[in-house]
């Protein structure tokens, strides 16, 4: 069982063919609204991968927050630990052009999440076999779930994005998965090395390139699958969904980090955050293409 401890937002999907400059106005091509938040997008992953999934966070009394509530129990993620709050839901606008995106968080509802809300799912964490968090909650709330999981022995999975909410404390996840980016944030021009500070622990992914980690005597590239991107967005949330699934059934480090980087070139096949999650027979197939 997973429970994933994040964030739950309606996604204002916007397209233009071409990102505007400072300043400047463009005219769009598309506009929608999707289910996503990195906390769901990440349970909905591991969800269609075939495990059982929990999630804990919070969602406004809005109408985005029966609609997002409604999408997770579509996809037969457990929603009795998401408390609903008096405000607005979080949402995220997503700008899409040029084959990638460019995201604000507002988080709402999100930041309603508190320490004594992680208290009350206390059971629920010490049953799982492993729990995500990212860093879209309060960071007070992230902290402490991690020092809880440690407590009881369960292993996490810190996906830390927005990497500015990073801080030293959060090390102790079990695992750590920034992107490139993220990483160069939290660790500087030489995140490589840092690698070897975190064997088999930290992974960096690289989008299309796949990911890397160091497994305590060499770097280890471990490379991605080719794929047409309609949509990037949700790629990671995909990977570290998978990558709690793998890990979780007993696959080696290797092989689990394998299986996420198909599950994420799949996920870009389709628009939107969830929209391309694939199902474990996708995965499967993807996986035996390769060989």
């Amino acid at each position: 069982m997973i429970t994933v401890v994040g964030s739950i937002n309606m996604d204002l999907v916007v397209g233009t063919d071409r990102f505007p400059k400072q300043g400047e106005t463009v005219l769009g091509n598309l506009y929608t609204t999707v289910s996503g938040g990195k906390g769901a997008n990440q349970a909905v992953a591991a969800a269609r991968l075939g495990s059982t999934v929990h999630m804990v966070g919070a969602v406004g009394s809005d109408a985005f927050g029966k609609q997002l509530l409604d999408g997770l129990e579509m996809e037969q993620v457990q929603t009795a630990a998401v408390k609903t709050t008096d405000g607005a839901s979080g949402i995220a606008n997503i700008l899409l052009s040029e084959g990638d995106n460019r995201i604000i968080v507002v988080p709402g509802a999100n930041h309603e999440l508190t320490t004594a809300d992680i208290d009350a799912q206390k059971k629920l964490l010490e049953k799982s076999s492993m729990i995500i968090l990212q860093l879209e909650l309060p960071i007070e709330v992230v902290e402490y779930t991690l020092a809880l999981a440690q407590q009881l022995d369960v292993p996490t999975i810190l996906n830390p994005a927005p990497a500015a909410g990073f801080t030293s404390s959060m090390k102790q996840a079990s695992f750590l998965t920034p992107n490139e980016t993220e990483a160069q944030e939290l660790f500087g021009g030489n995140w490589e090395l840092e690698l070897e500070r975190y064997p088999n622990r930290l992974i960096v992914t690289l989008g299309k390139h796949g990911a890397r980690y160091f497994d305590g005597s060499e770097h280890v590239l471990v490379e991605g699958f080719e794929t047409a991107a309609v949509d990037t967005t949700g790629a990671g949330d995909t990977f570290n969904g998978a990558l709690a699934v793998a890990l979780s059934e007993g696959q080696s480090f290797h092989e689990a980090v394998r299986f996420a980087n198909a599950a994420a070139s799949i996920s870009v096949e389709q628009f939107g955050a969830q929209g391309g999650m694939p199902k474990r027979s996708d995965v499967t197939a993807r996986l035996g293409e390769a060989t």
